[in-house]
C-alpha cells in the first residue's frame, strides 16, 4: 500500500490521495516550457491544491485550485513538491439502514 502523508510532510502532489491538499514549494524538473504552462495555470508557489478526483485508471487526476478544478497527468504531477495542509481521512462507503437486495 502507498505511503499516506501527515500534515506537515513534504512529497510529490501525484502522491496525495483524494480529499488531501497540499501547499505548493516548488517545481523540480528542467522543462522550462511544462514550467511556465504551470504557472500560466495559476500553479505558484504557496497555492494550495486540493486533489478532487482520480481516474479509474489513475490518470489524470483532477485538482482543484484558484477556485477552479484542472486535470493533470500524473507525470506532470510527480515534478511537483508539496507540503501536505489537509489530513487523508477514510470513509465508510456503508449506508444506514442495511444492505439493498436486488
Amino acid at each position: 500500500m502507498d505511503k499516506i502523508y501527515g500534515i506537515g510532510e513534504n512529497c510529490k502532489l501525484s502522491e496525495l490521495k483524494v480529499g488531501q491538499a497540499g501547499k505548493l514549494i516548488t517545481f523540480s524538473n528542467d522543462n522550462k516550457a511544462l514550467r511556465r504552462r504551470l504557472l500560466d495555470m495559476g500553479l505558484t508557489k504557496g497555492v494550495v491544491i486540493d486533489i478532487k478526483m482520480i481516474s479509474p485508471l489513475g490518470d489524470p487526476i483532477s485538482i482543484g485550485l484558484r477556485g477552479y478544478q484542472l486535470c493533470m497527468r500524473k507525470e506532470d504531477m510527480a515534478n511537483i513538491l508539496v507540503t501536505v495542509t489537509k489530513e487523508y481521512v477514510v470513509v465508510d462507503k456503508k449506508k444506514k439502514g442495511g444492505e439493498i437486495n436486488g
